[in-house]
Parts: C-alpha cells; sequence; structure tokens
C-alpha cells in the first residue's frame, strides 16, 4: 500500500513538472519575464495550445530590459541622421550658390 502511493506521489510530481516546463526551461535560460511566462503557463497551459505557446515564449531570447528608452534611443539618432543628411545638403547648395555668384561672367 505505501510503495502505491509513493508512486503516485511520483507520477504527480513528474505531471505537474511536465506541465510546467516551459516556466522550468525559461527559469534555466534567465528570462527576464518569467513571472508572466509562469503565470500564462499556470492559467492557459491546460489548453494544449497555451502550453505549446508558452514552450515557444520559453525558448525566445530576452527582450531589452528597457524596449522603451531603446526605441526613443533609435528614433533619436535616425532623426538626427535625418537632420545631418538635410544639413549637408543646405550646406552643399549654400556653397555652389557663393561659387556661381564669385564666378567671373564674360
Amino acid at each position: 500500500m505505501a510503495s502505491h502511493s509513493i508512486f503516485e506521489i511520483v507520477v504527480l510530481v513528474a505531471a505537474v513538472a511536465l506541465y510546467f516546463l516551459p516556466a522550468l526551461i525559461a527559469d534555466r535560460r534567465g528570462r527576464h519575464d518569467l513571472m508572466v511566462l509562469a503565470l500564462f503557463n499556470a492559467v492557459l497551459g491546460w489548453t494544449g495550445l497555451g502550453w505549446v505557446l508558452a514552450l515557444c515564449w520559453a525558448f525566445q531570447a530576452n527582450p531589452p530590459k528597457n524596449l522603451g528608452a531603446e526605441t526613443k534611443d533609435r528614433q533619436r539618432r535616425a532623426g538626427m541622421g535625418v537632420f545631418s543628411r538635410l544639413l549637408s545638403e543646405r550646406i552643399a547648395a549654400r556653397a555652389a550658390r557663393i561659387a556661381e555668384r564669385e564666378r567671373p561672367s564674360h
């Protein structure tokens, strides 16, 4: 009788470990959003599709820690690139006008 209950405990632990396998993988991979993934796994893992999605999520690379700031920085750099290009074009056009005025006319 005691061996029967030990077997049941082992099966239960294995089933829980399999159910939370995506969360365990995410923890092992050091995901920053582990708690969200584990909650998703706990709530929707029973559907099968939720478990597969959680598993795929667990294998994804970590998102940047500060995605908003990184996006703003990228936009700022892109804006500065456009500004620099327009400024260079304006300087070149002005230099061409000055050169045209200074060219002797025949």
